[in-house]
């Protein structure tokens, strides 16, 4: 799947393999709120976003509207995506919104923010993929953060 954001030039590509893999790791936690780590790797002119793996939390709290996750425990595994690539890299954040659309709440934004102004991750664009679930439908809404403003992509 390629989405794009006509109006900055962005455009961010996962496969559906991935997107299959997230959700079923979501409905294991349905009714709760679950996500993790996106994994990915930029074009070189940084327009175009792969994102091609996630990498689970080991520590977390979640309910129907709330998830939060530990960074303890994953970075072996950061490490080991960027020994297979050196390019790829921490791109940003997947969760689920069981029973809702795949909407940020104030929440989400705020996790955002907290993301850019980490000392200890070095993304200025943080992408945030929402998978809003329920026990009949799905829908994916992948948003980036760029200059000062979330988009979404389409």
């Amino acid at each position: 799947m390629i989405l794009k954001i006509e109006k900055i030039g962005l455009s961010l590509e996962v496969e559906d393999e991935l997107l299959n893999k997230l959700l079923e790791i979501g409905k294991t936690h349905y009714p709760k709120e679950f996500g993790g780590f996106l994994i990915g790797y930029y074009s070189e002119n940084n327009m175009h976003l792969h994102i091609t793996d996630t990498i689970l939390p080991k520590k977390y709290q979640a309910s129907k509207y709330n998830f939060e996750r530990s960074t303890k425990g994953i970075e072996n595994e950061l490490v080991e995506f960027y020994a297979e690539n050196l390019r790829k890299i921490y791109i940003g954040e997947w969760h689920t919104h069981p029973d809702n659309s795949p909407i940020p709440s104030a929440t989400d934004i705020s996790a955002i923010n907290t993301i850019i102004n980490s000392k200890k991750t070095s993304i200025a664009n943080p992408v945030l993929l929402i998978i809003g679930c329920s026990n009949t439908t799905v829908d994916f809404g992948f948003y980036v953060w760029f200059e000062n403003k979330l988009y979404k992509y389409e």
